[in-house]
C-alpha cells in the first residue's frame, strides 16, 4: 500500500468511527438521556462509578444485549425499536464514556 492509499484509508476510517460516534450520541440524547440524567426507575446515572463498575465488567455486548431485552423499569431497545446493534452499541459507549 503506497502512503497515499494508507492515509485515504486512515481517514475513511476515522470519518466511520466519527459518524457511529455520532449516531451513538443522538440515540443516547433521544432515547437514553431522560430516564438515565433523573434516574428514572432506578436507571443508572452518567458519571456515577459505584453503579456503572459492574456493567462495564459484564463487557459491551452484554450491555447491549441487555438494551435490546429491556431491563426493569427500561423497554426493550430503550424505546429506540428502529436502533440496529451498531446504533445500540455506540449509545452504550456514550453512557460508559460519561
Amino acid at each position: 500500500m503506497n502512503k497515499t492509499a494508507g492515509i485515504v484509508a486512515a481517514v475513511a476510517m476515522a470519518v466511520a468511527s466519527f459518524g457511529a460516534q455520532a449516531d451513538g450520541q443522538a440515540v443516547y440524547d433521544k432515547h437514553c438521556k431522560g430516564c438515565h440524567v433523573a434516574g428514572v426507575g432506578n436507571a443508572p446515572k452518567p458519571g456515577d462509578k459505584a453503579a456503572w463498575e459492574p456493567r462495564i465488567a459484564t463487557g459491551v455486548d452484554a450491555m447491549v444485549q441487555t438494551v435490546k431485552t429491556g431491563k426493569g423499569a427500561m423497554p426493550p431497545k430503550g424505546t429506540c425499536m428502529s436502533c440496529d446493534d451498531a446504533s445500540l452499541k455506540a449509545a452504550v459507549e456514550v453512557l460508559i464514556a460519561q
